[in-house]
């Protein structure tokens, strides 16, 4: 199985009077629809290390390949458009518009593209919010939600342009053991359905520990890389 995301020597040094470097030359590969968790303590570079994974931010140096494309060559308006269509982003913070319903939040990546949203995209966003177990409250608000039909709504709007991965920033991060575990089987079942590469960057190893892989970084450098046996 091919690798749909490559980092070759990566390092990344903000400021410029007074440097500091966050990230020292990693390299990882990750499989086409595996299952990856990324763990480390605040500070440790893990958000950063995500931000550049998913195109958000750039490498001092290093090359990030995503799907057999190498992003530095691609100017911003092609890297957002190439970002929105191929990769998937669920936060610690759901960003959920709060003026629109739960279905109109799922349907916003698609409408960042195009002036009108056809049958068949209303349709697959409804299809997953059913997916998510929301359909009884697609029509509300996003304010008229609990946290974790909140979570579950951005889960289902990271899905919408079917990316090929997904990136998930401490995606339960704000929620409780038992909405922790809904989103967690949520996340899996969609991995093990479609095929869908997911790295989970989180604090919390009894999450991390659940993923195929464990990647612990330490003061920006690869500490441990572990993959587990199923």
């Amino acid at each position: 199985m091919s690798n749909i995301l490559e980092l070759k020597n990566i390092n990344k040094i903000y400021g410029t009077t007074v440097k500091t470097q966050v990230l020292y030359d990693i390299n990882l590969g990750f499989k086409e629809g595996s299952f990856n968790s990324i763990i480390g303590q605040s500070g440790s570079g893990k958000s950063t290390l995500m931000n550049i994974m998913g195109t958000l931010d750039t490498p001092t140096s290093g090359d990030v390949v995503v799907d057999g494309v190498i992003t530095s060559g691609m100017r911003a308006s092609q890297l957002a458009s190439y970002r929105n269509r191929s990769i998937g982003f669920v936060f610690q913070f759901h960003y959920l518009l709060p003026e629109f319903t739960a279905l109109e939040n799922v349907l916003m990546p698609y409408r960042i593209g195009h002036k009108t949203v056809p049958k068949e995209t209303t349709d697959r966003a409804k299809e997953l919010m059913k997916l998510v177990g929301l359909e009884k409250v697609m029509n509300n608000n996003a304010t008229q939600m609990s946290g974790g039909q909140q979570q579950r709504t951005a889960i289902a709007r990271a899905l919408l342009n079917q990316p090929k991965m997904i990136l998930a920033d401490e995606p339960t991060g704000n929620l409780d053991s038992l909405s922790t575990g809904t989103i967690y089987d949520l996340l899996r079942d969609i991995n093990e359905r479609f095929g869908t590469t997911f790295i989970i960057i989180t604090h919390d190893r009894k999450i991390a520990e659940k993923a195929d892989r464990i990647i612990e970084i330490t003061d920006g450098r690869i500490n441990m890389d572990l993959m587990k046996n199923n």
